[in-house]
This record gives structure tokens, sequence and C-alpha cells, in this order.
């Protein structure tokens, strides 16, 4: 869709699935379950959804999805389904991995970052985007370098270390506008350093969340992962975030969200709720 001076599309790597009660946290499942139906094994469909802002000479990538390099029992673990995948997203907008200038990893959780990297046919791994750019808070690479035990198996070093060997990543250290209206927004709380995406063209504001409001279901901001390793720290960017984006009609993006991908945020009573946005129903999400 046209959105100001940029071209936002929205791009699917496909879906996946996580344990109900570790992604609404403290919420009772008998609340939660009215949002998600669960299957046999607790796990919920999540979409795993990537935002293209195109400005007629850059194209830049904001998360490349669970990516292709998963082993056979991880793929059984998280049911991950690709009825598409990024790069074939990518293409049905006439782009290759060539076209991309800039890729925002807004943190190093398997699920965000898959398609960083690729493996070739003698089983070595390189940047799938040859030509940009990664930019992650310098925070989050260096604890995805060293995690800690609760957090371990959500970082793969294969999703970002090929990336140092060819002097791609661009680490920061708080907010950056990496071209003009695109700006990068450090919100902790998921990760200490994880990031969000705001971009700002002609009195216009959308947002991407990340995992800070992963779905709609989580817009309570109460509603918090039991994976977010400071929760009192989403509660506070997410006190901070939503109502702004409600006052300001800010269009939202939701990265996980499997039938709302895309909303403006609604108050309505004492209530905050999402009214999708027509030109990115989940059909449109290629």
């Amino acid at each position: 869709m046209k959105f100001g001076q940029f071209e936002l599309q929205l791009l699917s790597d496909g879906f996946f699935r996580l344990d109900g009660g570790a992604m609404f946290g403290v919420v009772p499942r008998v609340l939660w379950q009215k949002k998600f139906q669960p299957d046999e094994r607790n796990r919920i469909r999540l979409a795993l959804n990537s935002l293209l802002i195109l400005d007629g000479k850059q194209a830049v990538l904001v998360e490349t999805g669970i990516g292709d390099k998963m082993t056979v029992k991880q793929v059984d673990i998280y049911g991950i389904e690709h009825t598409t995948t990024l790069p074939v997203s990518l293409r049905t907008h006439g782009l290759g991995s060539d076209d991309i200038d800039m890729v925002v990893d807004t943190h190093l959780h398997f699920d965000h970052c898959g398609w960083n990297t690729r493996r070739a046919s003698d089983g070595s791994l390189a940047p799938t985007f040859p030509r940009a750019h990664y930019y992650v808070q310098a925070g989050e690479l260096e604890h995805a370098r060293q995690p800690t035990e609760r957090d371990r198996a959500s970082f793969l070093p294969e999703n970002f270390e090929p990336m140092q060997a060819t002097n791609q990543w661009i680490a920061l250290t708080g907010d950056r506008e990496i071209i003009p209206g695109v700006e990068l927004v450090r919100v902790p709380g998921h990760t200490r350093d994880m990031q969000c995406v705001r971009v700002r063209s002609q009195g216009r504001t959308a947002f991407f969340f990340a995992d800070m409001v992963p779905t709609t279901a989580h817009l309570p901001v109460a509603w918090i992962m039991g994976y977010d390793l400071y929760p009192l720290k989403t509660l506070e960017q997410k006190k901070r975030w939503i109502p702004q984006a409600v006052r300001e009609e800010w269009l939202c993006f939701f990265v996980h969200d499997p039938t709302v991908p895309a909303a403006y945020l609604r108050q309505k009573g004492d209530e905050v709720i999402a009214e999708p946005a027509p030109e990115f129903a989940p059909a449109s999400v290629s």
C-alpha cells in the first residue's frame, strides 16, 4: 500500500506454533483460549509476518521469519508450516535477495531472523541478502552470543554469526533513523535491547510492534508473554506506545498475528481494540 512517500508491503514466512501458556504468561488459559484455540500439545498457531518498506531508492526488510535451517525435530516441535517462504514472498513483489539494502532485526530470537542466512549445497552458511546492512542493537547481539540458561534455546548462532565475517552488521546503541522517515527505537522488555520500527511520512505513522505486542490479543497492557525477560519493562513500554498509537491513529503491524497482521487501534471504553487494516487482510500477506 502507498503510505506517504513509502510503499509498505507485508510479507510472510508461513506459520509456526508455540506453547499457549508461554505466549500469555500469567494470563489464565480460560481467558487466552478465547483468543487462540490450542492444539493437543497446548500450542497455538502464530504467523511469521515481515514488513517491506520501499522509498523508490532503497528497500528495507523488517524481520526475516524462521528460515529453512531448522532440523526435522525442530520443525515438529514448533509446528512449522511453510505455506510460503520469505524469499517466495519477496518474489511476488518483484524482488530478490540482491535487491534488499537494509535488514532490520528487531531482536535475534530464531523466529525473527531465520532468513538472515541460508545454507549452501555444500553446507556452508552465508548471508541471504549479500548487499544489505543488517541493523540490530549492539546489546542484543552481545546477549545472543552469551545468552543465559533461561533463553539459550532462542538464539541460533547460524542466524547471526555469518554477518560478522562479511562485515554486514550495523550494531546500534539506541534509537536511529536509518533512512529519512524510518526510525528504529529501542524498546526493552521482551529482551533488554529489542527494537521496534516507526515509519513517518506526510503526517502519518506506522509502527511495527515486534514482540512488545506480538498479536492483537496482547493489546491489554497486562497480557505479557512468559518469554519476556523484563516483563515490567514490557508493561512500561506498552503503556507508553499503545496510547500514542490510539491518539495518533497509527497503522500498527503485529508480527505473529495470524488473522489481523495490521490494524488501527481504537479506544472502546476501558479497552483498546484492533480495527483491521483492510489493505492488509491475511489473504494479502504474500
